[in-house]
């Protein structure tokens, strides 16, 4: 039976605090209970089985305990654990002190979300600290860890850090790294990357990443990579928020490799010289400096064209060339005054300077609160285009002085036609300008191909200075639109997810009048200039931001929107939109033909798990190109997802013809398994451009998974094998393939 509270609290307290050296510091009752043997004698309490020990927000259960109300130490042996606030510290013997808090053990262990810790022996260095010895420290809950970190001393911070000198990293019994001194913040979590991988470029090779704090704020990540065609390789990498509430954030990126084939070229394109030493640097920064004033600093250094293409390939492929700019920005609900800075980092590719750039948007709104609305933009800057170095262009540079102001007048008239009648005037001044009466301009037949547009020069065609000069431009427009519908609610249909229809019909035009007087389109020198693209260019200002290309003009774009609607879970949703657009060119210096193509965009999404986008252009008036982008996305059911993509292009002046279809979907079998599968094919040359599989295993502590590529770059193909093994604190089932360094832990 359990015995009752051994002696009197009260006189056991009055006991203790006449003999202790210091008094407790809150006065609060020791109430100790136990199934077996109790005793108290010379102010020394004893109990034995199931003993239970109660001090304010601490709770202590043992197999034995010892009080001395002098000391104020209670000594603890046999399943010793005690709970203090939110913490549990198990142990098999140890003594605590209730004046202090200080517990003193061997082989305790204690929990400190997500990590578990122990030692052989732990004793109290201050109110929330401990010094532990030969510790222990995991993320993976078992007797037996996969993973660890033993270190020969561990101080642990309670909902603070941990720091380890001599501290070594446990796969099993195996140790794999080592570190004299680490830094473990409690509210991060640690992770371990390891990627065995083979690359035709790069032979096999061996991934590595490793996640850790640094300090509360700063998280790092060190790579270490060997490749065996390649050579070792070193990153380091660092993230950190600061600033007022950490609104800022800082990331840096460095990684250095010794090339031991740096020619090596798995592209039917040719290099030139690489160096065999190559790096990246690359610092991505935004700084709120106040409310409303904050500043991006984002600069890349590259040892070479090819550094990224070679180690980054996923990186790549989205920003080919990286940008080196720094900017402070103040913004007001009026406008935003910009002082922006970019400049050429990498003598090997291209950059248009800006050094620098200041800029005054205003924003649209209403003069004197009336019914005409404002905007502009005035901008000056010392501006320099650099050719990438061998490439046999020249520089060239100006300081420009543009300054634009437009006036609207928006109003609904009847009820339900909106109309926005636009004004504006931009004048530009330029410090140097091209003499055109020594210009060759070489024949031009096609028609999207602007006249003004010249070639980049050279030394045998360089530029010819023709001083400075001022282009006045004048603006006018109108757009309008309004819209129609109707309902149709006995519309039902499960299948087709339709609860109720209702048909939106909102035709819309734009007419778009520029009178440019002064310099020639072909004597300004290009900066913010005409850029290839397939799409339609914006006859709005400022929307239009080709500042050194704009010339006369007179289009008018009409279309219509048609847009059909429904319920779902108490939304009204889009089920099926359609926009069909074209314009008929006057005068367009930049599409000479009298009409555009025809342009549609597509989307319907008939359930919440399938949708359909297709964005087409036709030539139906006139003489021009065909582009037909499709996508399709179905989730059939909960672990399965499909994706289907086709790009169509033909005969566009500025890209090559494409028939490329992108098929790929993942399958998560179970809790455990998934499989991933995407393939692209090029049906213009018959060539199955990319294949990647990929196998991914939950091994609870580990996500695992094995992935296949085959890429064929022109003729020449590159095949690659990654095995990556992913230690989180809790492991989820992800969906990467990545070949960047250190695998798994770059996105894909």
């Amino acid at each position: 039976m359990r015995k009752p509270v051994i002696s009197i609290v009260s006189l056991l307290l009055a006991i203790g605090w006449a003999g202790a050296a210091t008094d407790t510091p809150d006065h609060l009752p020791v109430e100790i209970t136990s199934t077996g043997e109790t005793n108290y004698e010379n102010g020394i309490a004893t109990a034995r089985d199931n003993v239970a020990i109660h001090i304010g927000d601490t709770d202590i259960y043992a197999d034995y305990a010892r009080y001395n109300s002098a000391t104020h130490d209670i000594t603890l042996e046999g399943h010793v654990r005690i709970y203090r606030d939110i913490r549990l510290y198990l142990s098999d013997h140890g003594v605590y002190n209730i004046d202090t808090k200080e517990i003193h053990s061997t082989e305790m262990r204690t929990e400190y979300d997500p990590y578990l810790a122990g030692g052989d022996t732990v004793t109290s260095i201050s109110k929330n600290g401990y010094l532990v010895q030969n510790g222990t420290f995991t993320t993976h809950d078992s007797s037996k860890p996969d993973f660890y970190f033993r270190a020969r001393t561990v101080r642990v911070y309670e909902q603070d850090h941990v720091i380890f000198q001599n501290v070594t990293f446990y796969v099993g019994d195996v140790p794999i790294l080592w570190w004299p001194y680490m830094y473990q913040s409690l509210d991060d979590s640690f992770s371990f990357a390891i990627s065995p991988a083979f690359l035709s470029s790069w032979g096999p090779s061996l991934l590595t990443l490793v996640t850790f704090p640094i300090t509360d704020k700063i998280k790092g990540r060190l790579r270490l990579d060997y490749r065996t065609r390649r050579g070792p390789a070193i990153g380091f990498e660092a993230n950190t928020n600061y600033g007022k509430d950490d609104s800022s954030w800082a990331s840096l990126k460095t990684y250095y490799i010794q090339d031991q084939n740096p020619l090596l070229n798995q592209t039917s394109l040719p290099r030139g010289s690489v160096p065999t030493g190559r790096y990246r640097a690359s610092l991505e920064d935004q700084t709120n400096f106040t409310s409303d004033i904050y500043g991006i600093v984002n600069i890349t250094k590259l040892s070479d064209a090819f550094v990224m293409q070679d180690f980054y390939q996923n990186e790549f492929r989205f920003d080919p060339v990286p940008d080196n700019v720094v900017a402070v920005t103040k913004s007001d609900p009026f406008y935003t005054l910009t002082v922006d800075t970019r400049f050429q980092a990498n003598s090997f590719f291209e950059q248009t300077e800006r050094l620098p750039e200041v800029a005054l948007d205003i924003k649209r709104h209403a003069l004197f609160g009336g019914p005409i609305f404002y905007e502009g933009e005035t901008s000056v800057a010392d501006l320099r285009r650099n050719f990438a170095s061998g490439s046999g262009f020249e520089d060239y540079g100006t300081i420009r002085l543009d300054t634009f102001h437009q006036l609207l007048y928006p109003n609904t008239y009847f009820g339900w036609l909106s109309v926005v009648p636009r004004v504006g005037f931009r004048e530009t001044y330029y410090g140097e300008t091209r003499d055109l009466g020594k210009t060759i301009f070489p024949p031009n037949d096609n028609p999207l191909i602007p006249n003004f547009l010249l070639p980049d020069p050279t030394s045998a065609t360089p530029i010819i200075d023709g001083g400075g000069g001022y282009r006045t431009v004048l603006n006018a427009g109108i757009e309008a639109s309004f819209k129609l519908s109707r309902e149709w609610e006995d519309v039902q249909d499960s299948a087709f997810g339709l609860d109720g229809l209702r048909h939106v019909i909102q035709p819309f035009t734009n007419f778009s009048y520029v009178w440019s007087n002064g310099l020639d389109p072909a004597a300004i020198l290009q900066f913010d200039r005409f850029e290839p693209s397939t799409q339609l260019r914006p006859i709005d200002f400022p929307q239009f931001t080709s500042i050194d290309s704009i010339d006369n003009w007179t289009i008018w774009r009409v279309g219509v929107r048609n847009r059909l609607q429904t319920r779902r879970d108490d939304l009204t949703v889009s089920w099926l939109e359609l926009d069909t657009y074209v314009d008929v060119n006057f005068d367009n210096p930049y599409d000479r033909t009298p009409y555009s193509n025809l342009f549609n965009t597509l989307t319907f999404t008939p359930v919440p798990w399938a949708s359909l986008v297709i964005n087409s252009q036709v030539p139906a008036f006139d003489k021009g190109f065909t582009e037909v982008d499709t996508n399709i996305v179905f989730q059939p059911v909960a672990n399965l997802q499909l994706n289907v993509g086709h790009r169509y292009l033909n005969d566009n002046p500025f890209f090559d013809n494409s028939s490329l279809f992108v098929v790929g979907g993942y399958y998560r079998f179970d809790e455990n398994w998934g499989l991933g599968i995407q393939e692209q094919y090029e049906a213009t040359t018959r060539i199955l451009e990319q294949q990647r599989y990929s196998v991914y295993r939950d091994l609870t502590s580990w996500v695992a998974s094995i992935g296949a590529i085959i890429q064929d770059n022109g003729g020449v193909k590159e095949y690659g094998v990654l095995l990556t093994f992913t230690l989180k604190a809790f492991p989820k089932l992800g969906f990467d393939l990545n070949m960047d360094p250190g695998g798994a832990g770059q996105s894909p």
